[in-house]
Order: structure tokens, then sequence, then C-alpha cells
């Protein structure tokens, strides 16, 4: 099956739609949750042949609870642990880094200086 430019751009806009971004409410026990993700779509060609693709990724869900709205992030938990071992790895990494980066600066000057 053949598809034109235009037919690919509808067929790939109608499932990067606000629908699946926002999925249908759920109500229970008077709390009405409401899923939010990204939605991304993509197309691209070469040699006469197009071809694209959609992605959608949940990021949380809007809680509404007796009156109340709010917006409530689905974290990861990958980022839950590695931003912290980042952090820490370069609070230890930091000050040798700088001694490193200063040392160089001085064998540079000296260099410049005529002096070894």
């Amino acid at each position: 099956m053949q598809l034109s430019q235009e037919q690919l751009v509808d067929l790939i806009g109608e499932k990067a739609s606000a629908a699946a971004a926002f999925g249908e409410p759920v109500t229970a026990d008077g709390v009405t949750v409401i899923p939010v993700a990204r939605a991304s779509i993509g197309f691209g060609g070469a040699s006469g042949s197009i071809g694209g693709g959609t992605e959608v990724r949940p990021l949380g869900y809007i809680e509404i609870r007796n009156g109340v709205v709010r917006y409530r992030p689905i974290r990861d938990a990958r980022t839950r642990i590695v931003l912290p071992l980042i952090a820490i790895a370069a609070a230890f990494a930091a000050p040798w880094l700088i001694r490193s980066v200063n040392m160089l600066r001085g064998i540079g000057i000296r260099r410049r200086s005529g002096v070894e």
C-alpha cells in the first residue's frame, strides 16, 4: 500500500492527537484522574520513500479531589537514583579537577615566561 505525503501526515496526526496526550478521565471514590502523556510525531524520507512514527510517553496525571486540581508527575526511578549519584561523583571529583587545571595552568605560565 503506497501512501501519499498528505495521507501519511493525516495518519500520523490522528495517532498523536490530544487524546493520546490526555487519556479518558477515570473517577472512583470521589477522585477523578486524567492521565497526561507527551505525544511526538516525526517523519522523513529519502529516495522517494517516506516513513514516520509516533511516540507517546506517560508524564503524570491530573488529580481532581474535593474541587482541588493537582498535577502529579510520574517520577522515573532512574532519575531518582542516577542524578544524586552523579552529584556525589562530581563533588568528589571537583577538587581533583581544580588541582589538575591549576597545575596545567602553572606549567603553561612557566613555559611562556621561559621558566621550566
